[in-house]
């Protein structure tokens, strides 16, 4: 993968890409939360040498542009990705558009607000969905937000333990990290920690919780759901309801699998993927997905 910048006005997008487009659609990957993207080397490795693949930094994130006047609600997250695809002529044809969490929250959005950009899309584990109960983690959420101690958001570490209780909660996989490896990887955040703090209560406020889920029923395009069934995040159950809204929907849930389906299942997410574009682009094909 090579890294390159694009801008639109002074703001600047960080992407790398592999490739370049051809006559198979080309591919934007969107990444979660307080990752960037680097997190899909794992699944871009399965892939293809032949597709032109894209992963760019989230408005905020790694080399893309952090400004106080951002808006970073999932609206603001979705202009500023279509600034980027049209600063890369991406839409030139209509390309495959990934996102995982926050960042499959986005890329529903950006289907339904831009149906003529996207011939299909992939959904992983997405947030922006209305729940009918609260996980664990929701409820604990909540607690936080009544008691106005936002401090402490699970998904916001600052010391080596809160670093492993956030790698329990979003991967199904037990494994011990070294005291030493936490500390560093909670080192490379803390200088974030209040951009994350603020990017999360925005995606968590009224107007942006449930975005997806407002919108869902306004996505047209083939749409592949990738769900592990041991998320703890957001629970599994979102994707059936993403099913019923999305006429053209095919579901992959994923056992002993938690909610970081990139890190923990990168070679099946890539054949995913990739069987899922050839079902669906193959010469003339027009039927419905089963």
């Amino acid at each position: 993968m090579q890294v390159h910048y694009v801008y639109h006005e002074d703001y600047q997008f960080c992407y790398s890409f592999r490739g370049r487009p051809g006559h198979k659609p080309s591919i934007l990957m969107l990444h979660g939360f307080s990752a960037h993207k680097d997190m899909w080397l794992s699944v871009v490795k399965f892939l293809p040498k032949n597709l032109h693949l894209v992963c760019v930094d989230m408005p905020g994130h790694e080399g893309t542009t952090r400004s106080s006047l951002d808006d970073l609600s999932i609206d603001g997250q979705v202009k500023r990705i279509h600034q980027f695809v049209e600063c890369l002529k991406l839409n030139k044809k209509p390309f495959h558009l990934i996102g995982t969490s926050m960042g499959g929250h986005v890329a529903g959005v950006y289907a339904a607000y831009y149906p003529s950009d996207v011939c299909s899309l992939c959904l992983v584990c997405p947030a922006g969905l209305q729940y009918s109960t609260d996980n664990q983690f929701v409820q604990r959420l909540k607690e936080l937000q009544n008691s106005a101690t936002m401090e402490k958001i699970p998904l916001i570490p600052s010391t080596p333990e809160e670093m492993s209780e956030m790698l329990q909660l979003c991967s199904y996989v037990r494994f011990k990290v070294p005291q030493q490896i936490l500390q560093g990887l909670v080192d490379v955040r803390i200088p974030h920690n209040n951009f994350y703090r603020k990017l999360f209560l925005e995606i968590v406020s009224e107007k942006s919780r449930y975005s997806l889920h407002q919108n869902m029923d306004k996505i047209k395009v083939p749409t592949q759901i990738i769900w592990g069934k041991q998320d703890q995040v957001l629970d599994v159950s979102g994707a059936d309801m993403l099913a019923k809204s999305i006429a053209n929907c095919q579901v992959e849930l994923l056992e002993n699998c938690g909610h970081s389906v990139v890190m923990e299942r990168p070679r099946k997410t890539a054949k995913l993927i990739v069987d899922f574009l050839a079902a669906v682009h193959s010469t003339g094909n027009t039927k419905k997905l089963d």
